[in-house]
């Protein structure tokens, strides 16, 4: 993934959202925070004839994402995560079947990113259909801890699509879509 990615992890640049426990017993300490990297919470895949409005294929958009998590003693960081997508099919789409590629990162509060696992989603739009919502789960996810002293507020859980650095691009200078006046 690009470095200005990692970076913006290290900086949390975060869309933050819910954070609970698995059971009812309560935690030692407070869930990792979790949200999406804003440069990296939308995809645009464009057919290569420039950025227009009809040139787009492909997009996606990460629009909210939930943890629960579970720790007691010294025990690792137990976490489940569920991510809300809304991928599109725009004019150059060439299948009805795209394939698009999301991380899961964890990481210390702004600092270092200490995993990071890359998933694939495949996503067919049924003919005729231009917008499909899903949610995925990342069933376990597991958050080392020194010792019983750190407490989940030293970590993050972030998402976000990875991207070429055209897309990057794109996204960081807030490019929106032309539409053609022909």
């Amino acid at each position: 993934m690009h470095l200005k990615v990692f970076s913006a992890l290290a900086a949390s640049s975060l869309f933050l959202t819910a954070c609970s426990t698995l059971d009812s017993r309560p935690n030692q300490g407070p869930c990792p925070a979790a949200g999406s990297v804003y440069e990296a919470q939308r995809v645009v895949m464009l057919d290569g004839q420039g950025d227009q409005y009809t040139n787009i294929a492909y997009t996606g958009e990460i629009n909210g994402v939930r943890l629960f998590c579970r720790y007691l003693d010294d025990n690792p960081i137990e976490a489940q995560l569920e991510i809300d997508f809304a991928f599109g099919k725009g004019a150059a789409a060439t299948s009805n079947t795209q394939t698009y590629n999301y991380f899961v990162a964890v990481t210390r509060t702004n600092r270092a990113v200490i995993t990071k696992e890359v998933y694939p989603i495949e996503v067919t739009f049924r003919p005729g259909e231009t917008l499909t919502m899903r949610e995925e789960a990342i069933g376990r996810i597991t958050i080392p801890r020194a010792d019983e002293t750190i407490s989940g507020a030293n970590f993050e859980v972030l998402v976000g699509f990875e991207l070429t650095p055209e897309q990057l691009e794109f996204n960081e200078l807030g490019r929106r879509f032309l539409l053609q006046t022909r």
